[in-house]
């Protein structure tokens, strides 16, 4: 009787050794020995280890069964009366060629197992005494390899079924394509349409506002040609770019609804309007969302429309948003269309968009807006800068100051990264609204 290793029959594992959770569909495992209590402690061992085994101490009866169903893994004893192992694990190759097969031998003939092995006809084999953790290791090993071969037998009938369909599509293919590049071209054709009716639509609308109020529909000019000065900088995305030029021209849309009697008097005694007007006033953002929306059907251009009469400060209409919660195209606009509404000269224009910088207006549009516009007076040494523009190496030709008066950075003092930081970093928690100046 062949020896089995004590640890082939422990009921309690090490502390390293804990058994892994039972798989949701337990591998069924033929284990063939013509020893009974060997048979038993390997039956044991695997049932431990939540796989499903049949046990048998006939080779010719383990054929048998082997016609009938199918096994993960095949464990055979090498020296058997019947048969030898080796010679039923050859067999069962031709029965169940996916199956993972073990060869369990107390005598190492190593240059027989080796060939067995390279030819495919023996997975791994196992030394008697076998060793628990060593048993279980292999019988995994050979699980996930009989996994894996039936896994990659089903993907190839796969493939080969894709690939025939494949074959079928690609007889359809061409004409598909030439379909497809017919239709690009009435596309583009339809595009180049659609793109033209598009600038259409909105000089017809700066049109409608001409003919209803000669005034607005100067303004409105005014207004456009400013946002697309900012909207060529680097400062916008693709889409905020877009949204800007747009709401541009759609902003004042929904003064339509307003008496020209009212506009009139907005003008040039605002001071005197009833709660009623004011209302009706405050109210034409929303209108001109609703407006807008049948030209440009793109919620964003309908938001900046909606926030362009916004404060920074949280005290514009119509819903009271306040600081970054603004969207970024409707703070630039806001600057242009208190530019151009404020009926100054330029000098007193920029006075006034200056004063209300960081309590309108968003002190970085401000800049933005004066630095594209070319509306300030700068010396010729001295060029304007927006806060995302500022670079170490700048020398400041005025000095930055907190909106309590406390000087941040002096005037002359060349900019560091940490120095740009500190700058930035402030105007987080407090904006900084002055316009920030550098020497050349």
């Amino acid at each position: 009787m062949i020896a089995v290793h004590p640890t082939d029959l422990s009921a309690v594992p090490g502390p390293s050794a804990a058994p892994a959770a039972p798989p949701r569909s337990p591998a069924t495992i033929l284990v063939v020995d013509d020893e009974p209590v060997v048979l038993n402690a390997l039956s044991f061992t695997l049932e431990r280890e939540g796989f499903h085994v049949v046990g048998c101490t006939s080779p010719l009866k383990a054929l048998a069964i082997l016609n009938e169903r199918d096994f993960a893994v095949i464990i055979s004893d090498q020296r058997m009366p019947e048969m030898m192992g080796l010679e039923f694990l050859i067999e069962s190759r031709r029965l169940r060629p996916y199956a993972s097969r073990i060869l369990i031998t107390a005598v190492l003939a190593l240059p027989t197992i080796v060939d067995a092995i390279n030819k495919g006809e023996i997975f791994r084999f196992v030394a008697k005494p076998w060793l628990r953790e060593e048993l279980i290791a292999t019988v995994r090993n050979a699980v996930q390899r009989h996994d894996l071969v039936t896994h990659n037998d089903e993907l190839r009938a796969e493939t080969e079924r894709l690939n025939q369909q494949l074959r079928e599509t690609n007889s359809q293919l061409e004409s598909k394509v030439r379909d497809l590049e017919q239709q690009t071209r009435r596309f583009d054709a339809a595009n180049r349409e659609l793109a033209a009716s598009y600038e259409n639509s909105l000089e017809l609308c700066r049109r409608i506002l001409t003919t209803y109020d000669p005034v607005l529909g100067g303004q409105t000019r005014a207004i456009v040609d400013f946002a697309a000065l900012m909207a060529r900088t680097d400062h916008f995305s693709d889409g905020e770019r877009h949204a800007l030029r747009t709401a541009a021209g759609l902003c004042d849309l929904g003064l339509i609804g307003v008496p020209r009697e009212m506009m009139r008097a907005f003008r040039s005694r605002s001071d005197q309007l009833s709660e009623h007007e004011r209302g009706l006033l405050h109210s034409h953002p929303l209108y001109g969302q609703t407006l807008a929306s049948l030209v440009d059907h793109r919620p964003e251009v309908g938001e900046v429309i909606r926030a362009h009469h916004e404060r920074f400060d949280g005290l514009g209409y119509p819903d009271g948003l306040a600081g970054n919660a603004i969207p970024w195209p409707a703070r630039c606009l806001a600057v242009a269309v208190g530019y151009v509404e404020s009926g100054l000269a330029k000098t007193a224009a920029i006075e006034a968009i200056l004063a209300e910088s960081g309590k309108a207006y968003d002190p970085e549009a401000v800049r933005l807006f004066l630095k594209v516009s070319s509306l300030s007076q700068l010396p010729k040494q001295v060029r304007e800068v927006t806060l995302n523009e500022l670079e170490p190496g700048m020398v400041l030709a005025n000095g930055i100051y907190s909106p309590h008066g406390l000087l941040l950075i002096g005037e002359g003092q060349p900019l560091s990264p940490a120095t740009i930081l500190k700058i930035r970093s402030h105007n987080q928690v407090a904006p900084i609204s002055q316009r920030l100046l550098v020497f050349l």
